[in-house]
């Protein structure tokens, strides 16, 4: 369906797909009106210094948005916010808000984001217990970061983790609970799991696996315990929950777009109904380095959907497709990730783990699929080259610290 001549497109939702959508709009040529809907009173910003720099007060409100109120104002761009969208009408191209009203489309771009996994314990309503997805989030949370206190987070993946890094550096004691056998179980190689807890470790975070917590208590409303599935009762002051996230996919289901741990989209960010477009969290797109449909939860994602939608809409050429990428930042740490270690069978280690400064590299039969790399980019820029080629190295020539990753990467073309 040819949507070049569009005179109106609305973006629900309000994160970084949704701003990157707006300026490659833009960008791409489209005059007409563009309506972004969110359910947040803030104008799009970033969310990962959340769990970081933000939280630690080392970064300015104003420097987490992507554009200033001016930009949308001078490129013509409505802003709805604090509204949410409760109603996709297909058949009569329009979105339904709370307060009774509608706005028309003729191409519509779902950019609704993720939520975080609701913590199923009792006590999980208490005063002091605090999900870390939002600015609203962290605006709650900091002025209980007082060096002292004692901090629960249940969780240990890298939300979790990053901000045990920053409540240590605020000088609060930090506990982390981690129900599997290893902390970033779900997304990394023992090797990483294993460093990172100890880093942990070392800088004095409490860290306990195979722990699973049975429930909250609390006096006058307010958390004062975690207790866990065996017993142990550990005093909290401030409790953290990072579970994962649920995309939000209900408002697309509902109008009958096709879903499945996400939005359904093809290459282009274009759903099953050819006017409406999904980008961000909430869509699971073809993974195209990997032959196979999957969700991602990053930046780089957000932003190459964004545009990924904007080009289908305006009849561009498809934008390049790059290499899902991902960072950490804790302590002096920098995680650095390029592509999607799942069902990896080989590892290979190239630098000094014990320096702080070295890469894991999986592999899949003989394949490079994805690398990850603790404060060495030279290995994470790399990396992202040759898995995009499909490059299979062979593991004495990573560990080859003797050859630079340029001359590789070089090599392997």
């Amino acid at each position: 369906m040819d949507l070049s001549t569009s005179k109106s497109v609305v973006i629900v939702g309000a994160g970084q797909a949704a701003a990157q959508a707006c300026a490659s709009l833009r960008l791409f040529g489209f005059e007409g009106g563009i309506t972004l809907i969110g359910e947040e009173a803030a104008l799009p910003y970033q969310r990962p210094p959340l769990s970081k720099a933000y939280m630690k007060g080392e970064l300015a409100e104003e420097r987490l948005y992507f554009k200033p109120e001016a930009w949308y104002q001078d490129q013509n761009i409505d802003t709805v916010l604090s509204v949410r969208a409760t109603r996709i009408d297909r058949s009569a191209q329009t979105v339904e808000l709370e307060h009774g009203g509608s706005v028309s489309y003729d191409a519509l771009i779902i950019a609704t984001g993720s939520r975080p996994r609701a913590l199923p314990v009792e006590g999980a309503d208490l005063d002091g217990v605090f999900d870390l997805r939002d600015l609203a989030d962290v605006e709650r949370i900091r002025p209980r970061m007082i060096a002292g206190q004692k901090l629960v987070i249940v969780g240990a993946g890298y939300i979790g983790l990053e901000a045990a890094a920053v409540a240590r550096q605020l000088d609060l004691e930090v506990t982390v609970l981690e129900m599997e056998s290893r902390v970033l179980s779900r997304v990394t190689s023992p090797v990483m799991s294993g460093f990172f807890e100890a880093e942990h470790t070392r800088q004095g975070v409490t860290v306990r696996t195979e722990a699973r917590l049975a429930s909250l208590g609390g006096a006058d409303g307010k958390v004062t315990t975690a207790v866990l599935a065996d017993g142990t009762e550990l005093a909290a002051d401030i409790v953290l929950v990072g579970i994962g996230i649920l995309p939000n996919v209900e408002l697309a289901e509902d109008a009958g777009i096709a879903c499945s741990n996400g939005i359904l989209t093809d290459r282009d960010a274009r759903t099953n109904d050819p006017r409406v477009f999904a980008a961000g969290d909430c869509a699971a797109r073809p993974l195209v380095h990997y032959g196979r449909q999957g969700r991602l939860e990053s930046v780089h994602n957000a932003i190459e959907q964004g545009k990924l939608a904007a080009a289908a809409i305006m009849g561009k050429p498809r934008p390049p497709e790059d290499c899902p990428w991902f960072w950490s930042d804790q302590y002096d740490l920098k995680l650095q990730i390029a592509g999607l270690s799942q069902d990896y069978d080989e590892t290979v280690v190239r630098g000094d783990v014990d320096a702080r400064k070295f890469a894991v590299f999986y592999l899949q039969n003989g394949k490079l699929i994805a690398v990850d790399a603790i404060n060495s980019p030279p290995e994470f820029l790399a990396s992202k080259k040759l898995i995009m080629t499909g490059a299979r190295l062979a593991p004495e020539t990573l560990s080859d610290t003797s050859q630079s990753m340029k001359e590789i990467a070089a090599a392997a073309v």
